[in-house]
């Protein structure tokens, strides 16, 4: 069945329904992963938008229950030049297409996807749509224009659990503040014997203490960072109080609570081909990452000029630059120096992506045994 995008520009794009054929709106945003499809749609980060793949064919080894990021899909909708149905892989479960079709994921293929993507380069990420072509499109872009700005919105609440969750383990006890963790990140904590509790993400510091952790965890999620200042408020009550860690938009979260501020990037960074530098050892990795909002320095910029772990002044004492972005210079880590806390923007878990990062799990808890 035929169907169209719809960009809030009046941009469109013809192509071919796929997935549940059905239509949605929300942000349009690319992913320039060659594989983790299924990581993509299922990662919570991505709620509230909709996923242009930059590889041109997605959908090649098939689908499994190992390769949910949560239990169900996270993203409105799918944006792809060609998609398959294949069941290559021996671990696949399934097809692609008819996951998509019984998830309820509207997709659509036969999209020129480099043009689509240009553009967003060009203009920044806006809103969209993807809609049946039989579909009047002056109703389509009142279904655009009707659809909320990311900016400015909390899309926490609808990741975060009802109830706490608790994961057994032997060691450390980690409770996290839950705006929407993958489960790869699960999985590491796991593997490094920590017991985990998440909370849901409007839980006071009272109740998080009272959880007794070695560590508070701040996870990743979607959404504006500037729209979840009851969070901000929570985590300024827990540094100092417990080694605070956190990655993505809990790295956002933390920087904000800490006294800087956060900006919406023009497209963001979606994929797992980011060249991130440690100063702190000096080594490049290449990082797999999911976020529209960035930290911005001290000075007031989006950009950080030195390769040297620099120091800024914060609320809680001291701070040290620790990983910035080689392509365009943000900030992607921060080390708390007078207290106990450190931050990533990037996804070290790599759920999907390249191993690279994997180290700061070790040395988040390595930290924990400092902080002792």
């Amino acid at each position: 069945m035929s169907g169209f995008i719809l960009l809030e520009d009046g941009t469109r794009l013809d192509g071919e329904l796929l997935g549940s054929g059905g239509d949605v709106t929300g942000e349009v945003v690319f992913n320039t992963s060659m594989t983790g499809y299924q990581e993509a749609v299922t990662d919570p980060s991505y709620a509230g938008q909709i996923i242009t793949f930059t590889y041109p064919l997605i959908g090649n080894y098939g689908v499994s229950g190992d390769a949910m990021e949560s239990e169900r899909p996270q993203a409105r909708g799918v944006i792809m030049r060609e998609g398959k149905n294949g069941e290559d892989a021996a671990t696949a479960e399934g097809g692609w297409l008819d996951w998509l079709r019984d998830c309820g994921i509207p997709a659509i293929g036969g999209i020129d996807t480099r043009a689509l993507v240009r553009h967003i380069r060009d203009l920044g990420a806006m809103r969209g749509g993807i809609f049946p072509a039989e579909l009047d499109e002056s109703e389509a872009r009142e279904r655009v224009a009707a659809e909320p700005f990311m900016d400015g919105a909390d899309f926490a609440r609808t990741v975060t659990p009802d109830q706490p969750v608790e994961i057994d383990g032997a060691g450390p006890h980690v409770v996290g503040i839950d705006t929407g963790i993958k489960l790869s990140i699960i999985r590491q904590l796991k593997e490094r014997g920590c017991r985990v509790t998440l909370l849901p993400c409007d839980t006071s510091a009272e109740d998080v203490l009272a959880r007794d952790p070695d560590l508070v965890f701040l996870a990743n999620g979607p959404g504006d960072p500037a729209a979840l200042d009851y969070i901000v408020a929570t985590v300024r009550e827990l540094i100092g109080t417990r080694p605070v860690f956190g990655i993505c938009l809990g790295h956002q979260l933390m920087c904000r609570a800490v006294g800087l501020q956060t900006y919406k990037l023009p497209f963001g960074h979606r994929g797992a081909n980011h060249p991130v530098k440690d100063l702190t050892t000096g080594k490049i990795e290449i990082t797999s990452q999911n976020h529209g909002f960035a930290v911005r320095a001290p000075d007031g910029t989006g950009r950080v000029e030195s390769d040297e772990p620099v120091r800024w002044e914060t609320d809680f004492g001291a701070a040290a630059l620790s990983h910035v972005n080689l392509y365009d210079r943000t900030v992607e880590g921060l080390e708390l120096l007078d207290v106990a806390g450190g931050t990533v923007q990037y996804h070290p878990e790599a759920g999907p992506g390249p191993h690279d990062s994997l180290y700061l799990f070790d040395r988040f808890l390595r930290r924990i045994e400092a902080a002792a």
